[in-house]
């Protein structure tokens, strides 16, 4: 399995060296052009409802994540296919995080949180396919993932601990006079959290992709000695898989402590 999923890595590095390669040779290359959200159907405009390949491969993760956890594990069986092997993996995996990061009430709440992971685990492993492009890339789409859960996670906080939920803010262990001070530090790192969230995942996405867009420009610009750049493609691409799980992985494990806070403020 290791040697069939490596050349099949080396595959798709080529692959890529040969698409994303300027179409002149020499040194023009501009690693963000993939980045560029443009209508699916032609034409130049873009508007509030115009589907774009932003849309498409978006639905198409959508697709993947119910083609995985509904129709791969719908037969239940004792002795699971691969699909549905995949599927419960998955499940417990997020459901074990819920319950270790955020405490056993805070399972109510895995749904959602097993939605995001889905989402951008999909987005992220789509959009490293070759002509492809990585919806989680775009801070339009981080961005709307974020506010989502920071807003999920400040009504419920004071849905369910009422005024008691400024105590997050509030550091009773420090010294009295540091306190005020402590407070507003809080208030402000609490409002930045969705930045930071959505920043985090959108900038390694695309910092990858335009490192491996990069060289696969010199891997074309230097003709017999192009194989250097693509073993340099060849690790980029490796580190890249990696990173579109762990991208997945923080950005759901941030919101468990998040949800954390909201269901227990008091420091």
């Amino acid at each position: 399995m290791i040697k069939i999923a490596f050349f099949v890595v080396l595959a798709l590095v080529l692959l890529s060296g040969l698409i994303f390669a300027p179409e002149h040779p020499g040194l023009a290359i501009h690693p963000m052009d993939q980045f560029e959200i443009k209508p699916l159907f032609g034409g130049d405009h873009l508007g509030t409802f115009t589907p774009t390949n932003q849309t498409l491969w978006m639905v198409i993760a959508i697709v993947g994540i119910v083609l995985l956890l509904v129709v791969g594990s719908r037969g239940r069986a004792i002795v699971p296919t691969r699909g549905q092997s995949v599927a419960e993996l998955a499940y417990g995996f997020v459901y074990k995080m819920v319950e270790d990061v955020a405490g056993k009430d805070a399972v109510k709440y895995f749904p959602g949180i097993m939605t995001l992971f889905m989402f951008i685990v999909f987005a992220n492993f789509l959009g490293l396919i070759p002509t492809s492009f990585t919806a989680t890339s775009h801070i339009a789409v981080t961005a709307v993932l974020a506010l989502i859960v920071f807003v999920f996670v400040t009504v419920l906080g004071f849905v369910k601990n009422g005024v008691g939920f400024l105590g997050l803010f509030w550091v009773s262990a420090a010294p009295l006079p540091l306190r005020p001070v402590l407070a507003i530090i809080e208030i402000i790192s609490y409002f930045v959290r969705p930045v930071s969230h959505s920043i985090r995942l959108a900038g390694n996405m695309m910092a990858g992709h335009a490192v491996i867009k990069v060289f696969a420009g010199f891997a074309a610009a230097l003709g017999l000695f192009g194989f250097l750049p693509i073993l340099a493609i060849a690790a980029f691409y490796a580190l890249e898989v990696l990173v579109a799980f762990i991208q997945a992985y923080v950005f759901s494990i941030l919101t468990c402590v998040y949800l954390k806070d909201a269901l227990h403020p008091s420091h």
